[in-house]
């Protein structure tokens, strides 16, 4: 019987779109796109944030010197800003209301940088959640198998009582092999909502 529900947190509760980021930020030029996609959100220095091993102030530097200094103060905003303004994505609130209202353990299992604290609990549904785990601070990544078995005895919780929901296919598969029932988000809460009932949920 799932008890406890375990949501991620981009592109599950918060918007994370680095084409809309960058948009909002007058980058429009296709080239200089492709440049700050590369050298920022796809590089190696945002997944070592991931992992701890980096925090945003010894990335800044590194990331910087790829990318044209007219761009630079857009990328250093976007670096350490991105999440203004926070947008929930549609939906996603109402679910998590009526699960913890229903009476289940919600969870929020991520893979971000350490300063996620700073800016998750000045959003309003972060208040519902029963527990948070955040790679950069643990010093692991999903899909690593040690995330999934951390979480489950930081929490106390059984993995056969867990379901993750997430939107990378790879990541839920990671939580499926220790054990967790497993849900890929496809944008649609009202899909969501639809597999967890499957699963036996009544919220």
């Amino acid at each position: 019987m799932i008890r406890n529900v375990v949501f991620d947190m981009g592109n599950v509760l918060l918007r994370f779109e680095p084409e809309l980021f960058m948009t909002r930020r007058g980058i429009v030029d296709p080239e200089d796109r492709d440049t700050v996609m590369r050298e920022m959100f796809q590089s190696v220095e945002w997944v070592q944030m991931d992992m701890g091993i980096l925090k945003e102030e010894t990335a800044e530097p590194l990331i910087l010197e790829r990318i044209p200094e007219r761009l630079r103060d857009r990328a250093r905003d976007m670096l350490y800003h991105w999440w203004e303004p926070r947008q929930m994505l549609p939906g996603m609130e109402r679910l998590v209301k009526r699960l913890k209202k229903a009476g289940y353990g919600i969870y929020l299992l991520s893979n971000a940088s350490v300063h996620q604290p700073e800016y998750w609990e000045s959003v309003p549904v972060s208040q519902l959640f029963d527990g948070t785990m955040i790679s950069a601070i643990v010093k692991v990544i999903k899909p690593c198998p040690a995330i999934y078995r951390l979480f489950t005895e930081e929490f106390g919780l059984k993995e056969e009582e867990c379901v993750f929901i997430d939107d990378s296919p790879v990541n839920v598969a990671g939580a499926v092999a220790c054990g967790w029932k497993g849900i890929v988000f496809h944008g649609d809460p009202v899909e969501t909502e639809e597999k967890l009932k499957a699963l036996g949920l009544d919220f």
